[in-house]
């Protein structure tokens, strides 16, 4: 959920602002009560992060691989009746 900040607080604040949104908080400017702008984290971070996770996930699946014999498609058509 975004946070509301009027603009002369974001001006004043900004670095703090900035440290909040690399932290993945995010807000929503407003001048007179009007929203005008959101400050949000980047988009490229975000794929950072995404890459990272799989990363993780993709290791964490090496490092522990199924053991049990999985029949998927008898799986598949357990699911659907």
């Amino acid at each position: 959920m975004k946070t509301e900040i009027g603009a002369y607080e974001a001006k004043t604040k900004l670095p703090e602002l900035l440290r909040q949104v690399q932290a993945g908080k995010q807000f929503t400017i407003t001048n007179r009560g009007r929203p005008i702008a959101d400050l949000v984290p980047s988009s490229a971070q975000k794929s950072k992060d995404a890459a990272a996770a799989i990363d993780k996930f993709l290791a964490f699946i090496k490092e522990n691989p199924v053991r049990a014999k999985v029949d998927v498609r008898a799986l598949i058509e357990e699911g659907r009746e």
